[in-house]
């Protein structure tokens, strides 16, 4: 189940840069749209660095977590943040409910489905028939 991918780390690594650089830097929609959006990427790209599991399941776990956080949103979640930790939590959790979220959420999930999709293309194995078997065997 644990397998490190080296290729995702690099993704996650990069993701995780630039949602830095957006919370620090930028505002409007970069900030809390592109964000967002970008933030279901990160997530997949950590899950997939360390975890041998299939595109599908990775993507849907990523998509109910941020579906999960965004409606925690709708609680008083945040008036029970402890102080000292509250100013992160607020970046990390968030503060208000937004649908807007969840759209760009949706289109990261999307976005996933068809990067990998669009990359795996043309890399699938010839399916294994008795003829192959034999090639493969007496070559």
């Amino acid at each position: 189940m644990l397998q490190f991918k080296y290729n995702y780390f690099i993704y996650f690594v990069l993701l995780l840069i630039t949602e830095i650089l957006i919370e620090k830097y930028a505002t409007g929609f970069v900030r809390y749209t592109l964000g967002d959006y970008l933030c279901v990427l990160l997530l997949y790209t950590l899950i997939k660095s360390f975890l041998k599991i299939s595109t599908l399941k990775a993507a849907v776990f990523v998509l109910v977590i941020a579906y999960t956080v965004e409606l925690l949103q709708l609680t008083n979640l945040e008036k029970m943040y402890p102080t000292e930790y509250a100013k992160i939590l607020r970046i990390i959790i968030g503060t208000s409910f937004s649908f807007g979220d969840l759209l760009a959420y949706t289109f990261g999930f999307i976005t996933l489905l068809m990067l990998e999709n669009y990359f795996k293309f043309g890399k699938k194995e010839e399916p294994k028939t008795i003829k192959n078997k034999f090639e493969q065997n007496h070559n």
